[in-house]
């Protein structure tokens, strides 16, 4: 036996035993609110009694909690709600998680609990829902995303991500607070605090059943987003707001969507990739703003 097939029998079989000692690891259950839209429970959360209707999505495993810092400030004047897109956060694990389905579900739930034409804001991988909906809203606000793909799924790397390695890497990463804390710092910025809390609130959710397999059948698709053409289409105000300091997706990115958009870009000074939790009153006084403005 040569030692490369030597090294993969020994590798399969510790991968096995890890997965076999770590078999219980994800059974954790939401108890949280949640709705049903076409045949899957969408966790959300709700913030504010009156006013006009604001419509939070956010990003790429991003929970509801990023918006637990500017939602309240927003909810001072409207009623704010907040949704896991699958597989992200708490919602449940049936796909296809695919922007079509992301899109159909975030409007089933502006049905569901009528909404009207609520104001969308999307953030990062969000942005391209928000965009979607645009026939659905009074007005699209795009955080740190500027809506369009990142090129196609990776097949190949579909290809690796068998089992039992792929259950055992994948329960190594989400298990360790090394590498979401070095995930966080990029996302933060400098300026935010990464403490227990923070960590274990993008971590617990990887740890619902099926969120392993869904996370593998969501590579397929790659990085999702619309056309420039759709952009360029839409036809209700917009705005673009922006991390000054965002590491992940350059401001410039931001300012190319407003142009296609016709839309006013602005900067959040010393925010991150996520400016909602670096700076939430900046945040929600720009929104609440430009909310405003759609009731005027």
């Amino acid at each position: 036996m040569s030692f490369f097939l030597r090294l993969v029998v020994l590798l399969t079989l510790a991968s096995l035993a890890y997965n076999l000692a770590t078999r219980n690891r994800d059974t954790l259950r939401y108890t949280g609110p949640s709705v049903v839209v076409d045949g899957t429970r969408l966790a959300y959360a709700h913030w504010g009694t009156h006013g006009s209707a604001i419509l939070l999505l956010g990003g790429f495993v991003e929970p509801t909690w990023v918006w637990h810092r500017a939602a309240p400030l927003l909810a001072h004047d409207h009623r704010v709600f907040a949704i896991d897109l699958p597989p992200f956060g708490y919602s449940q694990r049936r796909g296809p998680y695919s922007l079509a389905r992301w899109t159909a579900l975030a409007r089933g739930f502006i049905h569901r609990e009528r909404l009207g034409r609520p104001v969308v804001v999307g953030h990062s991988l969000g942005a391209a829902v928000a965009v979607s909906l645009a026939k659905d809203a009074s007005g699209i606000v795009l955080v740190d995303g500027d809506a369009l793909p990142g090129g196609g799924g990776p097949t190949w790397l579909t290809a690796l991500l068998v089992p039992p390695w792929f259950t055992s890497a994948y329960r190594i990463v989400t298990g360790s607070d090394f590498v979401f804390r070095h995930v966080l710092r990029i996302a933060l910025g400098p300026h935010y605090p990464i403490d227990r809390a923070t960590i274990d609130a993008f971590q617990r959710p990887f740890r619902l059943p099926g969120t392993a397999a869904a996370f593998k059948a969501m590579l397929r698709y790659g990085i999702q987003g619309v056309s420039q053409q759709a952009l360029r289409a839409v036809r209700i105000p917009s705005l673009v707001l922006w991390g000054a300091e965002d590491s992940v997706d350059s401001p410039s990115a931001g300012r190319r969507t407003a142009g296609l958009l016709e839309s006013r870009f602005q900067e959040i000074p010393d925010a991150g990739h996520l400016s909602m939790l670096v700076a939430p009153a900046a945040v929600a006084r720009a929104v609440d703003e430009f909310a405003a403005r759609r009731r005027s």
